[in-house]
């Protein structure tokens, strides 16, 4: 293998492209573009992994920061401590533009990070759908606040964005009717139109790999937004993808590691729906959380007797670099 092609334009297929590079494969990038995700709430701790991965210390170092959030989750309103940087899809792809050679094809191995896929489907856990606006702030103490709060009909997330403007996120209805249920963010926002709905429940696409490709990021799988944890997710798939791939260039065993590449991520999407299944068994006691619910444990199940007919995994990263598991013990 000395060729791999990288079909996407997101952190994952930026992650990819920087470690193959890395390792002294030849990268050629396929820029396929989906519609941008207007903010992103990076932690201190996936900012930390983006900064480790892409050598870059003071990697959004200006951006604005949040503080702490506000959260009332089927109670009171709790004020918690949060460290947070606010960016956008837009300003991770220009912080992080990919150095890499022009497509040459046939490439001797693909890595998918946006659609479509060779071959498959993507799994569904539940059926809810989320819509974005952006409002105007009304209380100063929101510029470096984010809140969440679940309603009768869903959840609101509000996050900053530049001065007396925010995000406001929306899961299970209209932005107004959600707004209308609502006591912690509804007395802090102007309202204005919503963006058309998106997908927001947890997803997995089957199989996640063939002979000669793998999918990576967003069109691997997609985490619920009420778990905050996508984009570093999306990186966590990009070091495993590029150590699965720089592994076969190296003469691993091809079937076991992309075995292993699919189990950790069926094992990953196992554990979100967990998370999952927690938050919507407390947000509230009306059918769409117990449909919300019961499709996360069913999720869970279905992950679970996956794993179950695969082979226990083999392999172990240390850095950007997959070892059998004995050697690693």
């Amino acid at each position: 293998m000395k060729t791999v092609a990288i079909r996407g334009s997101g952190i994952a297929a930026r992650g990819c492209a920087h470690i193959l590079t890395g390792a002294g494969l030849r990268v050629a990038i396929e820029d396929v573009r989906r519609p941008s995700v207007p903010t992103i709430m990076l932690s201190d701790p996936a900012l930390s992994l983006v900064r480790g991965v892409f050598d870059r210390p003071d990697l959004f170092i200006d951006h604005p920061r949040v503080r702490r959030r506000m959260v009332a989750w089927g109670g009171a309103p709790v004020m918690v401590r949060h460290g947070a940087v606010l960016t956008s899809e837009d300003q991770v792809q220009a912080a992080l533009s990919a150095v890499a050679d022009a497509p040459v094809m046939p490439a001797d191995f693909t890595i998918h990070t946006a659609s479509p896929l060779p071959l498959g489907d993507m799994r569904i856990f539940g059926e809810r759908h989320a819509v974005a606006a952006k409002v105007k702030l009304r209380a100063d103490a929101c510029e470096e606040e984010a809140r969440i709060e679940a309603v009768a009909d869903g959840w609101l997330y509000l996050v900053p964005a530049e001065p007396e403007m925010g995000w406001l996120l929306g899961v299970g209805g209209s932005i107004d009717r959600l707004l209308g249920q609502s006591a912690l963010i509804a007395p802090v926002v102007d309202a204005a139109a919503a963006a058309a709905p998106f997908l927001a429940a947890p997803r997995l696409h089957m199989p996640l790999h063939g002979a000669d490709w793998l999918t990576c990021g967003t069109a691997a799988l997609g985490f619920d937004p009420i778990c905050g944890d996508g984009t570093a997710q999306s990186v966590r798939e990009a070091i495993l993808a590029a150590a699965v791939v720089t592994a076969i260039a190296e003469g691993g065993d091809r079937a076991a590691l992309l075995s292993h590449y699919q189990s950790m991520l069926i094992a990953a999407m196992r554990r979100h729906l967990l998370l999952c299944a927690q938050f919507y068994a407390n947000g509230g006691q009306g059918d769409w959380w117990r449909a919300q619910h019961d499709a996360l444990v069913k999720g869970h199940h279905w992950c679970t007797a996956l794993l179950a007919k695969m082979p226990e995994p083999q392999f172990l990263l240390d850095g950007f670099r997959l070892v059998p598991r004995q050697a690693a013990a």
